[in-house]
């Protein structure tokens, strides 16, 4: 008990200091510092959406997560945003939002594509000078619904209480109810029980967010309406290029073929289409031609496997020589590395519209990925700290754990020995509400979680035609951060109104 009254004695101390304003820092007259409660900081704010100016409180800070005897388990850091002027919270809707990793805070989703703030990049998603910045996001989905940003035990500012092992939140069951009684407490201690709910994924924070959709419903007994997923992964199955696991192939291979039309490294007759006319004739291929001829396995005859050879030519711009060595099965290392060898370059795997350059060019395997690295880690760190300091009034003496740091081994235990598939956690949670909305996300250009790979789960996950029609998919010409590339964020923002109009007007 006397550690614990000293822990919070010195949290208590920690937050009074995360009020005190900056005074270098000239704050907009719109913030003010209104309120403080249980170590959260209250701000005012408004952004200009669509034209409306929509005025908002923003809340930071933590929520202590609790046992039931009252013990300290962990304090979840999160930012919320609620609209202005709302007399009616039944008919506000409100969006759960977290990213990935697993061990990514939600600083993504926060600060490039949801919030009131956004990270100023250039238009194709390049990052600028340090010191980086932020501006108003006019793009922002915080006219449609309220927000609440969820840094998940082990990323952010989020920590596991003293004495508690970390290992207790780090696992995919153990995430889910941690998170999902996260989005419980809010829910009950911010009176929303009665307010349309959302959640809103990244990578595998798609993963979570399939979790979540049955878990709150079987736990707390809460529906949601809607589900986002951007850049998703559902089954992992999809994604591992291991030895004797075939499914990932034909599922990357619209990926490949987007990138080497984006290099222009295809034949004339394919590199004069336009992308989506491109991939959906590899689509074709993948499920057909090359998806037998790949089950077929050493029994593939020789004129189906060099009619296979010469597709793959075709839809890659790869070599003749290099694809017969690869057996047919190009994994994503190999490509990353092959396509743009002869020019000294790699290409990325979060986003392949971005190169980089290794030690040397022999290798079978990249570097590093250069979609990460130095193009939206650093620029996303900064912005975030500079924004919750300067704005929010908010800050913390603990390092802010953007993605890793803060986590140790995932645990898989719930599905030892098998790949995690969470489409059937989706699944039965749209069977037990047939009114959820689904909306998946992807970029052509992603090399993480491919967009193929996602329509290939949702289409064998057993929906009736009448649950089909719950379930819209959107493309865009981006990597897995979709909204660093301008033309593709502006999109986001118009199919973002359609899908939350069209899932609330079955409320009203």
């Amino acid at each position: 008990m006397k550690k614990l009254i000293i822990f919070l004695l010195s949290l208590s101390m920690q937050f009074a200091y995360a009020q005190k304003k900056d005074p270098d820092a000239a704050a907009p007259a719109a913030q003010e510092n209104i309120k403080t409660v249980e170590g959260v900081v209250k701000t005012k704010g408004s952004v200009t959406i669509n034209g409306k100016v929509v005025n908002y409180t923003a809340t930071t800070g933590y929520m202590p997560m609790k046992s039931e005897d009252g013990k300290l388990r962990a304090n979840i850091f999160f930012t919320a945003y609620t609209k202005d002027g709302v007399s009616d919270l039944d008919k506000r809707p409100i969006t759960y939002t977290f990213n990935g990793g697993p061990g990514s805070a939600s600083i993504w989703l926060h600060m490039g594509v949801i919030g009131p703030k956004r990270i100023v990049m250039s238009e194709k998603g390049d990052a600028l000078a340090a010191p980086y910045s932020y501006t108003n996001n006019e793009y922002s989905w915080l006219d449609q619904t309220d927000l609440v940003f969820i840094d998940p035990v082990g990323t952010g500012f989020s920590r596991a209480a003293p004495g508690v092992d970390k290992a207790e939140f780090q696992g995919y069951v153990e995430d889910i109810q941690s998170v999902g009684e996260f989005i419980k407490l809010y829910t009950s201690k911010n009176k929303r029980w009665g307010s349309p709910k959302f959640l809103a994924g990244e990578s595998y924070g798609t993963t979570r967010a399939a979790g979540l959709s049955e878990y709150l419903q079987s736990a707390f007994k809460m529906y949601v309406n809607g589900v986002v997923l951007i850049s998703a992964v559902l089954n992992f199955q999809t994604i591992q290029f291991v030895v004797g696991n075939d499914l990932p192939y034909p599922l990357y291979l619209p990926s490949y073929a987007s990138t080497s039309w984006y290099y222009k490294k295809l034949s004339p007759e394919y590199q004069s289409k336009d992308l989506k006319s491109l991939t959906g004739e590899v689509e074709k291929f993948a499920m057909t031609e090359y998806a037998t001829a790949l089950m077929k396995g050493d029994q593939l005859p020789k004129a189906q496997y060099d009619a296979v050879v010469n597709k793959l030519v075709k839809y890659t711009g790869l070599s003749e020589a290099f694809i017969r060595q690869t057996n047919l099965r190009i994994n994503l290392a190999q490509y990353n590395k092959e396509l743009l060898r002869d020019e000294g370059k790699t290409v990325g795997r979060l986003d392949s519209r971005f190169t980089g350059i290794d030690y040397n060019d022999t290798g079978s395997s990249t570097e590093y990925d250069p979609s990460n690295t130095g193009t939206i880690s650093g620029p996303y760190t900064h912005g975030l700290l500079n924004y919750l300091g300067k704005e929010l009034n908010y800050t913390n003496d603990l390092t802010y754990y953007t993605l890793g740091g803060g986590i140790g081994r995932w645990n898989y235990s719930n599905v030892q020995n098998k790949y995690l598939n969470v489409a059937e956690s989706l699944r039965k949670a749209m069977s037990v509400s047939p009114t959820l909305k689904v909306w998946v996300l992807g970029g052509y250009y992603d090399f993480a979680c491919p967009y193929y790979a996602s329509k290939y789960v949702i289409n064998h996950m057993g929906l009736r035609p009448e649950q089909q029609k719950n379930i819209d998919f959107t493309y865009y010409e981006a990597g897995h951060m979709i909204y660093i590339h301008m033309p593709s964020l502006k999109q986001m923002k118009i199919d973002a109104d359609s899908f939350y109009d069209k899932t609330l007007k079955e409320i009203k």
